[in-house]
């Protein structure tokens, strides 16, 4: 692709700088959320990007999420390209450079929201800002999908899906934020892997509730509702989900095997051999290892009584848990009743959330999404993989088979450590990589 247009790095900087400074943090609360932060990101978006907000036809969805249509030449299944403009809240403790600058500095754009996500929301407008000055108009339609809510749930990107369904649009590639470009993930692996995520766990979350008299802590009875909590918490530590690599699993240790030392190498590329003693290995290490292979249960909130002299009249315990592909929510709560084994206990589902689709793992998009990463990072590694985490995708995989979830950046660990965390920043020469990324993928599949 030889008529790939210039990137403007510096110039791509500053406006992601101008759009970081527009704190667009998002709440479970909405009287706690600043609507006018998000109306302001709006409203600079026509400075910023004056041609694609002449040429491309911008609609508001569900109050603050944001969907844009560039018109193609023909009929056919669109590109949606998309990105999430809520951040997490932040304050200036612990970071270098204060949290909502914008500040470049250090060859980096600096602030909450540079890499999750307004850096690839500013990717895509770059790559149509640059290919209309360009006078290029894709063969087929090309949608930008930006959600205002992903950080709490988000009810903007299944208003947008909604929106396309009733206006009968039928997406084909689907692009949202997800793995990257990393080193170090497998050891030995001296190649950069380029993670696509084809698929996401659920998240949902748990309650669990014992109730009592209560009364005063001088006369407590045996097995009170703090113990009788405390004793299920253990047991469902005591035995967590059994493991299994799901198919996508699988198909990402055959794409790294060739690449890893001799050792791993046998033992990735002989699962039908090795998957008992792998599965053994990941489930013990817990961390990053262990959610690849299992649904998760993490306890995140306790609740009893007020005072130290008080017993709690009831106890509370919210177990964020990770749905594993192939498994659902109902599975795993009565696998949780049957692991507890106390009907004292009760459970209730606060926050369900299934496991997405596993998107097509061959094919034509898959392909084409393939061959974009292959330009830009020759020496990476294609792979697929399952994200732990929820994002907006999730939604589109009710109208297409083909949603995958990448962010085309060399990230270091500390980059992707700084995701809601603090001293969030992106290299510039990395937005600008993003930029290209973006207006290859268009040239080929738009």
């Amino acid at each position: 692709m030889n008529d790939i247009p210039t990137v403007d790095s510096d110039g791509a900087a500053r406006r992601l700088s101008a759009l970081i400074r527009k704190r667009t943090v998002s709440s479970r609360e909405p009287e706690a959320v600043d609507w006018a932060e998000f109306e302001a990101f709006r409203a600079i978006l026509p400075e910023l990007y004056p041609e694609t907000h002449r040429a491309l036809e911008r609609t508001v969805v569900g109050g603050h999420a944001m969907l844009y249509r560039w018109k193609g030449r023909a009929p056919g299944e669109p590109l949606v390209l998309m990105a999430h403009y809520d951040v997490v809240p932040a304050s200036d403790e612990g970071w270098e450079r204060p949290a909502f600058s914008g500040d470049v500095h250090d060859g980096a754009v600096w602030g909450r929201g540079s890499i999750d996500t307004k850096c690839t929301l500013v990717c895509a407008f770059e790559a149509v800002e640059a290919l209309l000055k360009a006078g290029f108009t894709p063969e087929r339609d090309v949608y930008l999908s930006f959600g205002h809510d992903e950080e709490t749930g988000g009810r903007g990107a299944p208003a947008i899906v909604a929106h396309l369904e009733g206006l009968g649009v039928k997406p084909g590639l689907v692009l949202d934020e997800g793995g990257a470009v990393v080193r170090g993930v497998f050891p030995g692996v001296e190649k950069p892997l380029a993670m696509v995520g084809v698929a996401e766990k659920g998240v949902t979350d748990i309650e669990l509730s014992v109730r009592s008299q209560g009364g005063h802590s001088s006369t407590p009875p045996r097995r009170g509702a703090a113990w009788r909590l405390a004793r299920a918490i253990t047991r469902l530590e005591a035995r967590p989900f059994p493991a299994s690599f799901p198919a996508a699993t699988r198909l990402m240790f055959s794409r790294i095997a060739p690449h890893a030392p001799a050792g791993l190498r046998l033992v990735l590329g002989n699962l039908w051999l090795f998957e008992p003693l792998l599965l053994m290995v990941f489930g013990r290490a817990g961390g990053e290892l262990g959610a690849m292979c299992r649904t998760t249960m993490a306890v995140t909130m306790l609740q009893g009584s007020d005072a130290a002299n008080v017993l709690p009249a009831v106890a509370k315990a919210v177990v964020n848990v990770r749905v594993a592909i192939g498994q659902s929510v109902e599975s795993v709560v009565e696998r949780m009743k049957a692991v507890i084994d106390d009907p004292l206990v009760e459970l209730r589902v606060l926050l369900p959330g299934e496991p997405s689709p596993v998107s097509e793992l061959s094919g034509p998009r898959f392909d084409a999404l393939s061959a974009t990463i292959a330009e830009l990072y020759p020496d990476a590694v294609v792979a697929p993989y399952v994200v732990m985490g929820g994002t907006d995708a999730r939604h589109y995989a009710r109208v297409s088979s083909t949603v995958y979830r990448f962010s085309p950046f060399e990230l270091s660990k500390a980059e992707r450590a700084s995701m809601h965390a603090v001293n969030e920043r992106l290299p510039v020469a990395s937005l600008a990589k993003g930029v290209e990324f973006y207006l290859r993928l268009i040239r080929r599949v738009g």
